[in-house]
């Protein structure tokens, strides 16, 4: 079985950008781009992720400058169950959650769902990922997939 990022190298749902001048809504659509690519989404999804974000704040901002932009399993625009994953070499400001404290990120991890057993089994495979400082700071230094294969290769999990 393969791992999440092997998975996200193997489909082509990565990409790297700049960042510099980009909302994080901005960043939110370009981070779909790789799952409309393959029909994993429809054009507009990045629509629904946005509009749950403006609902309930940057509560997909996590340590490390990692966000995982997703919303409701099921949900409208979805045809596979995927995750796309996106560097950004500036960080991208979402503003302040409900406790007041800033979140940026540089590493999008964007789930789509249309299976929730593979759904649930991609969000644990992220749990140990994010768990990952080094794998972290390696993937934010990634430029291609191949750097991608080596950080993980490097930085195997606790479970690898």
């Amino acid at each position: 079985m393969s791992t999440v990022l092997q998975d996200i190298v193997n489909k082509k749902h990565y990409k790297f950008i700049d960042g510099e001048g980009l909302t994080w809504q901005e960043c939110v659509k370009i981070s779909t781009e790789s799952l409309i690519a393959d029909g994993s989404v429809s054009e507009d999804f990045y629509k629904q992720i946005i509009a749950c974000i403006e609902k309930y704040g940057p509560y997909m901002v996590f340590e490390h400058n990692v966000a995982m932009p997703h919303t409701t399993e099921n949900a409208e625009g979805v045809f596979k169950t995927g995750i796309g994953f996106m560097r950004c070499k500036k960080l991208i400001d979402f503003g302040k959650d409900e406790d007041g404290e800033q979140k940026e990120a540089n590493l999008f991890f964007t789930l789509c769902a249309a299976n929730s057993d593979e759904h649930m089994n991609n969000i644990q495979q992220l749990a140990s990922i994010f768990a990952n400082e080094p794998l972290l700071d390696a993937l934010a230094a990634s430029d291609t997939p191949e750097d991608i294969l080596k950080a993980e290769k490097d930085f195997p999990g606790e479970d690898d």
